[in-house]
This record gives C-alpha cells, structure tokens and sequence, in this order.
C-alpha cells in the first residue's frame, strides 16, 4: 500500500525542505509533523530528547501510514537517527549540516557553521569536520535564539535584525570566511536576513536539495498528492496555520504522543 513522504521537526524549520522535496518529486503526498509542544530541542539532555524524538516519529508514521520519514531536524538527526532506523519499518532520511559540500565551496577555506547549541557540539559534527574540512577553519556558532525568530517569521510577525546581527556577530569578525553552513533547518528561512547581517557577500549552504535527492532514492510506494497535504502537531497553536498554509498543507491535526 502506498503512503506520503513524513517530514518531521522540532517546529516549522523543516518545511525548508519542502520546495526541493517538491521539486525532485512534485506529484508525491507530504505530511508535515512537528513536536511544537516540546520546541526547542536544541537545549534539551540527549537522553530525554532520543525518548521524545522515537515517541513522536513512531506516532506520525502510525497516524500518516508514511512511506519514509524525512528528519528534517539536526538535532534529532546528530542525536536520534541510528535509534530511529532500528526503531522504525520505514526508511528514515536524516539531515547533517553540510559540512562537505561548504567545504568544496570556499575559496579562502574559511567556513561558518551556524546552527543550535546541541549540533555545534556534537560528535557527529566533530566527525564531519575531520571527514571533510580537514583543511579548513571551522567558526562554529551556537545560534539557538534564531530558531524563534524563523518561527515568528512563518507566523506572520517580523523577525527582530538586531537578534540576528548579535547571534551571527562572531562569524564576521574576520574578513576571510566566506562560507556559512546553515546546520539547523529554521536558518534558510532566514538567508536574507543573515546575508543582511554580514555586510559583505557570503554564500550560504544547507542540506536542502541533498535530502531531496537522498529521499528520491529510498522513497517507494509513494501516494500522490490530491490537493493540500497533511500536518501534524504535538500542540494546538494558531499561529502553525499561516506557516502551514504557506507551504501548502492543511490546517494541523493534533498528534498524540504515547
């Protein structure tokens, strides 16, 4: 039996992922979860956050009857993803910042990583550093105020510059980084605002189109899409319906958590 495309978040970051996932595979059924009730994960333990990240994936591909889950989530994807895939019968795409190729990218060999407390000091990051950017300087920066300000954005209000330019500050201290990983996947939303914030030209790289193509190759038994797509959500909140109504999904149905 065929079954959509889950993606799944913290809150409404993963929906940057949906412009490629519905470029590489525009006729497909998507369906948006969120833990909004327990955003941000960024700050959370890792023992609590890998219970809570099984729990609310194993609800949404019960309830969506999926046919591969989309983590579109760097928190949960450097902590959760090995968990997940022994957990779960679905494939499971994960998101990693894109360390690689922001390193096949620089010029001056001078990159930024720009993403939650949680990802900038995990292992698996330290691992992707030393696979791929050995040659590199890596300015990491903890920027977990940013995730509020995407999730304001997509509810409507405006995101405040000036939380922007003091989170982002430490990347542009030195004229030489010319390159900034976007490691969390609220940033994208934010790209012109953060380019807003550098004063100079810089390039700005995220997992988005490597999860789409990752997501052709596993994905089987895809529905396809009939009108709007589905969400999800952990918590009832108003402010989800313009985001989700800006992406093309229905309004959030409420998820139960066992």
């Amino acid at each position: 039996m065929s079954g959509p495309i889950l993606i799944f978040d913290s809150g409404v970051g993963g929906l940057s992922v949906v412009p490629p996932l519905r470029h590489h595979l525009p006729d497909a059924a998507l369906v948006y979860a969120c833990d909004n009730a327990m955003l941000p994960y960024g700050m959370r333990p890792d023992d609590w956050l890998v219970e809570r990240i099984l729990a609310v994936c194993e609800a949404a591909v019960a309830a969506s009857g999926c046919c591969v889950l989309v983590v579109a989530c760097n928190t949960a994807s450097t902590l959760a993803l090995d968990a997940l895939r022994s957990h779960l019968t679905v494939p499971v795409v994960g998101t990693v910042p894109a360390i690689k190729p922001a390193a096949a990218l620089s010029v001056s060999r001078h990159i930024g990583l720009l993403a939650t407390s949680a990802t900038v000091a995990r292992p698996y990051t330290d691992r992707l550093i030393e696979a791929f950017a050995r040659d590199c300087r890596v300015t990491r920066v903890a920027a977990d105020p940013m995730v509020r300000e995407a999730e304001r954005f997509l509810a409507g209000e405006e995101p405040d510059q000036a939380v922007i330019d003091a989170v982002t500050a430490p990347l542009w201290e030195v004229d030489d980084l010319d390159t900034v990983v976007l490691g969390c996947t609220h940033f994208p939303l934010l790209g012109e605002r953060i380019v807003a914030a550098a004063h100079r030209p810089v390039q700005l790289v995220d997992s988005g189109e490597a999860i789409a193509r990752r997501t052709v190759q596993v994905a089987n038994d895809m529905a396809p899409r009939t009108g709007l797509d589905q969400s999800l959500a952990t918590a009832p909140d108003a402010r989800l319906c313009r985001a989700m109504a800006t992406f093309g999904f229905d309004e959030p149905r409420l998820l139960i958590v066992g």
